[in-house]
């Protein structure tokens, strides 16, 4: 009886201490997923944190643009219809500039020049004095030039080309160095030396005559898209063809000379004063210059001074 009492305490003993196992394991899931739920809340929370700091970033540049904005609105030289025109000089006088690098347009770039400085004289504003006189000298400069160097070396070029049919084809002849027998078969058979390399016979005078009208034409084509150097290669080899087709004489130095001078000549003259007011007036609109209108005064105050800032 007692053997079985004690093997029944044992077997409750073992079952209690299986029961307390068992609770302490499901303790221990317990806190593994409240720790894997801690886990999650922390990365959920990390994860919230990187957006409200985006967020907090992205307000502050908003404050910086909206303070950058608030401070453009503040400032005079963006105010009004005295910046729009501001802004309308600086695009007429940009459009001048590219129609003069992109085009060689001079009509258009005095046009857009005439715009912009009827656009300034409606800018009542002291400190533009020196913006107004820089681009009348523009001006000024840009109504010297005429037609334009392309138009005036065109018109030579045409002018030579027409001179050409003018040139003798014989050299000149001395009559009274001549001997008797010369003079007296002159009529009936030309003598020319055989040393010379004029071309003579009728089909390559007419191959070399539309190998130079070929050659004019390029030089015009070079002219027109301002190509400095074709436009040199191709009167040196109007020069060439020149040699070849007509002899030796005065008519042939004299047309050699004006090809000379053309080659000699620039497509476009270096102008410095070109351009200068867009550049003076960019300078002066990143400076933080600001444009107010003066107020009245009276009629023996001083007269009002160009103040810088």
């Amino acid at each position: 009886m007692m053997w079985r009492a004690g093997a029944t305490r044992a077997q409750a003993h073992v079952a209690e201490t299986e029961q307390r196992i068992a609770a302490l394991e499901q303790r221990i899931e317990a806190l593994r997923r409240d720790q894997r739920a801690q886990t999650q809340r922390i990365v959920d929370a990390a994860a919230t944190n990187r957006v409200l700091r985006d967020e907090v970033l992205g307000l502050s540049q908003r404050g910086a643009l909206l303070e950058d904005s608030v401070s453009k609105l503040a400032d005079p030289t963006r105010h009004g219809a005295q910046a729009l025109r501001m802004d309308e000089v600086e695009l007429l006088l940009s459009q001048a500039q590219q129609r003069l690098d992109i085009a060689d347009d001079l009509d258009g770039a005095r046009r857009a020049y005439t715009l912009a400085d009827g656009v300034l004289q409606g800018i009542d504003d002291p400190r533009l004095l020196n913006l107004r006189q820089t681009l009348a000298q523009e001006r000024q400069v840009l109504d010297a030039l005429g037609a334009g160097p392309h138009a005036a070396l065109a018109l030579r070029l045409d002018r030579f080309a027409g001179q050409l049919r003018a040139l003798p084809t014989r050299p000149p002849v001395d009559t009274a160095a001549q001997p008797v027998w010369q003079r007296l078969l002159s009529p009936l058979v030309e003598v020319r030396r055989t040393g010379g390399n004029t071309i003579v016979a009728p089909d390559q005078r007419s191959t070399g005559e539309a190998a130079l009208q070929i050659e004019l034409g390029l030089a015009r084509a070079a002219l027109e898209r301002d190509d400095s150097a074709a436009f040199r290669a191709s009167l040196a080899r109007v020069d060439a063809w020149l040699l070849r087709l007509w002899p030796e004489s005065p008519a042939l130095r004299q047309r050699r000379n004006e090809l000379k001078l053309l080659r000699e000549a620039e497509l476009r003259p270096a102008l410095p004063e070109l351009g200068s007011t867009l550049k003076q007036l960019r300078q002066w609109r990143g400076s933080g210059a600001a444009i107010d209108v003066p107020p009245p005064v009276a009629s023996n105050a001083a007269t009002p001074r160009i103040r810088t800032e």
